[in-house]
């Protein structure tokens, strides 16, 4: 796609003409301006001169068919990628990327592994959605779906994270436009509280965020209980521990009064331990402070925490009276880990 010569175009069109090619763009999710009968054919040839609304994508679909992973090429050559994953309860969240690789370097993240390329523009993160959207949008319907109105969940794109390729916080001003675009109702039309931004603890971004008239969810990407296990497998915790962090999330928290999201991997003999589940409890024991445990997914040295242990660290939250949920592993043979399927060819 790209529209960046959009306006340019429209320049001497009727104001309402851009109405109707946001109505094409984000609500029919048109593959080609010949499909926008509303436009004339001379309007439509010169849009799809210098704004083309192909994507250029390859996929990988679980063997569930609950998540497609894509890996989608720019403008530029470089790749991204992104994931579609379909919910039992009718919803489909796209997992986004904010960068092309990324500066950080955790040790268990596939992407730090492809070193950083550059800040996605507003328009290529909410191209991600489309193309998903497109995606269901052609899918056939599903016979096992039940009631009308969960087929039609079935059908779009009902939430988006910030979760993928990148460090959302990093590429804090593109992020915002897009997530503005992506909740406009002239735009995807999702709602903010259907948009949720993952950080590793960037707290400027965390910052500005509160200072947003923006209702969307923040998620942070803790992944150890203490600074000298995140030292270890987060380079940035340095810059960003674990007390500045949460003294940002705490204002962010007494100003919005919004619930925030902390999440955390479970890898094996790395952060599992009961000491690590102790701490941990101890840690997040706040009223408006939510735990999502995430088994995590293989990228080369480390592995999945184990099914005993995993039991074993959630008996010690509960017995704490941490507030937590353990989020469904999507994709586990499509490459699903962040970075896995854009780094085999960049």
């Amino acid at each position: 796609m790209d529209l960046d010569n959009l306006e340019k175009v429209l320049k001497t069109e009727p104001a309402y003409k851009f109405k109707q090619v946001q109505s094409a763009v984000f609500g029919d999710l048109i593959e080609n301006w010949t499909e926008a009968s509303a436009l004339s054919v001379e309007l439509r040839k010169k849009l799809n001169d210098v704004c083309p609304l192909s994507i250029k994508a390859e996929i990988l679909i679980s063997k569930t068919k609950d998540s497609v992973k894509a890996r989608i090429g720019l403008k530029d050559g470089l790749k991204i990628e992104s994931v579609l994953m379909r919910h039992n309860d009718g919803r489909n969240t796209v997992c986004v990327s904010s960068q092309v690789g990324c500066p950080l370097a955790c040790e268990f993240c596939a992407t730090g592994k492809m070193g950083f390329k550059r800040n996605l523009e507003a328009d290529e993160i909410v191209e991600q959605i489309i193309f998903f959207g497109r995606y269901l949008k052609k899918d056939l319907p599903d016979r096992q779906a039940g009631p009308p109105d969960r087929q039609a969940g079935k059908k779009k794109v009902t939430n988006v994270v910030f979760m993928g390729m990148g460090e959302p916080f990093l590429n804090y001003e593109n992020v915002i436009e897009a997530i503005r675009t992506i909740n406009d109702k002239n735009g995807l039309n999702i709602g903010a509280r259907n948009i949720s931004v993952s950080t590793v603890g960037v707290t400027e971004g965390i910052e500005k965020l509160t200072g947003e008239n923006l209702q969307i969810n923040l998620a942070i990407s803790l992944h150890a209980p203490d600074n000298k296990l995140r030292d270890k497998i987060i380079p940035l915790n340095k810059k960003y521990p674990i007390e500045k962090i949460l003294k940002a999330v705490d204002e962010y928290i007494k100003k919005t009064n919004r619930q925030v999201m902390f999440e955390y991997l479970l890898i094996k003999g790395i952060n599992d331990s009961d000491a690590c589940a102790d701490k941990l409890a101890k840690l997040i024991k706040k009223p408006l402070y939510f735990l999502n445990l995430i088994l995590y997914n293989p990228t080369g040295l480390f592995r999945p925490s184990a099914g005993e242990r995993v039991k074993k660290f959630k008996t010690i939250l509960n017995k704490k009276g941490a507030k937590f949920s353990q989020r469904y592993r999507f994709g586990q043979d499509i490459k699903a880990a962040c970075g896995q399927f854009a780094a085999e060819k960049c």
